[in-house]
Order: C-alpha cells, then sequence, then structure tokens
C-alpha cells in the first residue's frame, strides 16, 4: 500500500516532484513486465513456417520424456520412473500441425520443432441462376 501526501492541485499542476516522478517510472516499468521472464535452459526461436522450443533435459532418456499436442498448446513431461522430474507447458500464438513436426534429443537438449498449421479456408463459392 502506497501513502501520498494530500498536495492541492495548483500546486502539483506546475511540475511534480522528481520523488513522485522516480515512483511512477518504477511502478510503469515492474507492471510493463511480462509475468513470466524466459525460463533458464530453454530457447524459443521462430520463423514463418516454424516455432523450435530447445529445452536442456540432461540424464534424461527418449523413452523418459512424454511430449503431447493439442491445438496451440505443447507440454513435456518426465514419464513416471524416471532420474529427473519435468514438466514444462507452452502455448503458441497458432495451432501446430503434429503430423509435420518433430522432436530430436541429442546430448542432453531436446529440440522441438513444432510447424504452424495452416488456416483452412472455409469459403464457399455460390453459383448465380
Amino acid at each position: 500500500m502506497i501513502f501520498a501526501p494530500v498536495i492541492r492541485r495548483a500546486a502539483y499542476a506546475q511540475a511534480p516532484r522528481s520523488a513522485d516522478l522516480a515512483l511512477q517510472r518504477f511502478l510503469m516499468g515492474a507492471l510493463a513486465q511480462p509475468a513470466a521472464a524466459p525460463a533458464a535452459g530453454c530457447t524459443v526461436t521462430q520463423d514463418e513456417k516454424a516455432t523450435t522450443l530447445q529445452l536442456d533435459v540432461p540424464g534424461l532418456a527418449r523413452e523418459q520424456l512424454s511430449i503431447s499436442i493439442e491445438g496451440q498448446v505443447v507440454q513435456v513431461q518426465s514419464v513416471e520412473g524416471a532420474p529427473r522430474k519435468v514438466q514444462r507447458a507452452w502455448e503458441l500464438p497458432t495451432e501446430i500441425d503434429a503430423s509435420a513436426s518433430t522432436a530430436k534429443l541429442e546430448n542432453g537438449v531436446l529440440t522441438l520443432t513444432l510447424v504452424r498449421l495452416e488456416p483452412v479456408s472455409n469459403a464457399t463459392t455460390l453459383t448465380i441462376h
């Protein structure tokens, strides 16, 4: 909770105090930051056709990871009995084409290439009689 002294409007209208400006800059900067910062051990790159996620999963084998894609959400988690627990999820701005996407595990780095699903037009043409 922030308490501020009451100042007559005429006195404040000329120029705000430097402390008030500093507080305003701090609050605007803190509120403008995204809620979730990029996580350590994860790299996301995008191009016009796909999104590539690289996730560090040292000590896990292919059989110990489960990847699921539903709409525009991709989830990666370790199976029960794995030496370490991994549970991550990402929501992408567009839907994912699961059949064209790939996953590769090499040297403890899981690389997911998630191909964007091209929107299908439902437009129909009518003939004029």
